[in-house]
């Protein structure tokens, strides 16, 4: 009998040990998990590898909502649910290659929850209907900006994968016991990024934009095909591309080729290179293009979609954007888009015409907005 109340003591002990959750980022709890065996003992009874240690609260300030939204104002955290994303982080060093931090799960709010109820207010909605050139700005406290596309947010093939982060828990290795810095504040996280420059701390305004270059759009084209890439870096062309480079390695992405509007395409896989390796000599991977870069695909039609620097070279889920020959189609040719990251196809772009990057800051500064330093 003796025996059997000890083991409920203990049980008890271990459950409420396991579930406390600090009010600060850095104070301790009574039970430091990493060093007590019987904490670690009972979180691996089961089967996930992400909740065996302690969270620790990080404190969140005031956010808004503001740009091109019918709806601006204070984000109401309240009325929004928590979701949880793993990280490996590293940030650049220029002398010593990409520096490790840590691994983390991080809990707090979508972007995508965020965002969800805000309602567009595109300045160029007449000229272009489509939401895909639609972007984000994401400024902290201390003015430090991030770009992030509104396909990044609402197209990913996994949902939810940007929050502000409020909570987070170290993911300790069971070897060696490695206890990770933890941050202070609430932070951006974006899960899909390889290199984390983008996770800023404090966030405290979003900024909502579109694309603001003007593009003649022609639906009437016929065939519609474009024979060469023009491709720009800010304002300047630095190539006009007819064929793609030898040296690029041909990569076959198989998928579901499915539209937010018109349902299913086809199944057919893709064959391609990567964007990235095409724009990898060409574009400084550097923390300012990380944070504030945009790559503009467009079609001879004027059909474009946006996406972010780091969405296309910096993924850490391999879901990479293709160039795909194809001029043997007459109608389409003799360049397309496909993103694979994307769950629609819609910032696929066909007959494309013009690839351009925009420094971070670029595109912001034609808008009357701030560059990031």
């Amino acid at each position: 009998m003796k025996k059997l109340i000890w083991l409920i003591i203990f049980t008890l002990t271990l459950q409420a040990a396991y579930t406390q959750e600090p009010t600060t980022a850095m104070k301790k709890s009574t039970v430091p998990a990493a060093d007590t065996k019987a904490f670690r003992d009972a979180a691996d009874r089961n089967n996930n590898f992400y909740d065996n240690e302690e969270t620790f609260t990080l404190p969140l300030k005031d956010l808004v909502v503001d740009g091109e939204v019918e709806n601006p104002g204070k984000v109401d955290f309240s009325k929004l649910t928590k979701h949880s994303v793993i990280v490996k982080e590293a940030l650049l060093n220029k002398d010593t290659g990409n520096q490790f931090v840590g691994a983390y799960r991080y809990d707090g709010y979508s972007l995508f929850d965020i965002l969800r109820d805000r309602i567009l207010k595109k300045k160029n909605k007449a000229e272009f209907n489509p939401i895909i050139d639609v972007y984000v700005e994401i400024e902290n406290d201390l003015g430090e900006k991030v770009v992030m596309t509104w396909g990044e947010i609402y197209y990913p093939n996994l949902l939810h994968n940007s929050i502000i982060a409020t909570e987070v828990m170290r993911i300790v290795p069971s070897k060696t016991k490695d206890l990770w810095p933890l941050p202070t504040t609430s932070k951006l996280v974006v899960a899909s990024d390889l290199i984390a420059e983008r996770n800023i701390r404090n966030p405290v305004r979003i900024t909502v934009m579109s694309y603001p270059r003007k593009y003649t759009v022609n639906r009437d084209i016929s065939p519609l095909y474009a024979e060469t890439v023009r491709v720009f870096m800010n304002e300047d062309q630095v190539e006009e591309m007819k064929t793609l480079p030898a040296s690029l390695q041909t990569e076959t992405l198989h998928t579901i080729f499915y539209g937010k509007g018109r349902g299913i395409h086809s199944t057919q896989p893709f064959s391609g290179v990567y964007l990235k390796e095409y724009l990898a000599g060409k574009i400084k991977f550097n923390r300012k293009n990380l944070r504030g870069g945009l790559v503009v695909l467009a079609g001879i039609d004027g059909y474009r979609s946006v996406f972010s620097f780091s969405e296309i070279m910096n993924r850490s889920d391999q879901a990479e954007v293709l160039i795909v020959p194809c001029a043997d189609e007459k109608d389409g040719g003799k360049f397309r888009i496909f993103p694979s990251c994307d769950f629609f196809s819609d910032r696929a772009v066909k007959a494309l015409s013009e690839i351009r990057f925009e420094t971070g800051g670029q595109a912001d500064k034609r808008t009357g907005g701030q560059s990031d330093k």
